[in-house]
């Protein structure tokens, strides 16, 4: 890919996007090349100045949308969460990076997204369609829950004394950090084509295993507890969540227990060269 081709990167103000842009400025990655685009500029200002172009992109936006991927050589559709609506928001990016001649279009689904039973995952697979559709080149990654999503947890974990979920099966989560690297390496290297790509932790855990984790690393008592879907489906909607979006998310748990989240492809190790980060040292460090 010519050294003076874009690499646009949707969602850069976002947890997942700005972790991509710095794997790319990390990777050597000139920062006038990154276009980081994003609807809330005052939070890309650190991005901004290490010199990254930073550009308004909202997914409801058309012209925005055609400013930031203008002359891009590769763009990374960041999945955004307006349930109901982001499909097509996705789709309006990719089309709009096809016609301005992008060479890859790279988008950011979930596990298993065309054979997995969640709810959660509908989206993606139409996302993941309507690219091929489309006729440009395209990879896919499909990322695994993130670590941080139970290391964030922590707080909440040790307060109540236990870890409650609905499923005990076997989830492959990684750390978000990770995940960005291998979204780097795609958009700055070549033979990812047609790829989809299933990124999952090297190490597995379970619910109670998380929970058996965390009581090691805290030195206090965290028991697993196994609660309905229901029962996980109205706390969630307690804490403030539409009941849609609470249905939604607490029916991950119930695909869980058929293996919606277990990943064994290898496929995140490989793309950045080493071992994941296991569950274990994700929450140690988050402890400390």
């Amino acid at each position: 890919m010519p050294s003076t081709t874009p690499i646009v990167v949707t969602g850069a103000t976002g947890q997942f996007g700005r972790a991509v842009v710095e794997s790319l400025l990390d990777r050597g990655v000139a920062p006038h090349r990154i276009v980081a685009g994003g609807r809330n500029l005052d939070a890309a200002k650190p991005l901004a100045d290490r010199g990254v172009d930073v550009r308004r992109l909202d997914y409801d936006d058309p012209a925005t949308i055609a400013d930031a991927v203008a002359g891009a050589g590769r763009v990374l559709v960041v999945s955004g969460m307006d349930f109901g609506r982001r499909v097509e928001q996705h789709l309006a990016v990719a089309r709009a990076a096809r016609d301005a001649g992008a060479e890859l279009v790279a988008y950011t689904s979930a596990p298993h997204a065309t054979t997995t039973s969640m709810r959660i995952a509908a989206d993606h697979a139409a996302t993941e369609a309507g690219i091929r559709e489309l006729g440009v080149p395209f990879t896919f990654l499909r990322n695994a829950w993130y670590l941080e999503g139970y290391t964030g947890r922590l707080a909440v974990y040790l307060a109540h004394g236990v870890v409650a979920a609905s499923g005990d099966g076997r989830i492959s989560g990684a750390a978000r950090a990770e995940q960005a690297e291998a979204a780097a390496v795609v958009l700055t290297t070549d033979g990812h084509e047609g790829a989809v790509y299933e990124l999952g932790g090297d190490e597995s855990f379970t619910q109670a295993e998380l929970a058996a984790t965390v009581a090691a690393a805290s030195g206090r008592p965290v028991p697993y507890r196994e609660v309905s879907v229901e029962e996980l489906t109205a706390t969630l909607a307690a804490t403030g969540l539409p009941q849609p979006v609470a249905e939604i998310i607490a029916d991950v748990d119930r695909a869980t227990r058929e293996g919606a989240l277990l990943i064994e492809t290898g496929d995140l190790a490989r793309l950045i060269g080493r071992r994941t980060t296991t569950l274990a040292e994700a929450v140690a460090a988050a402890l400390r």
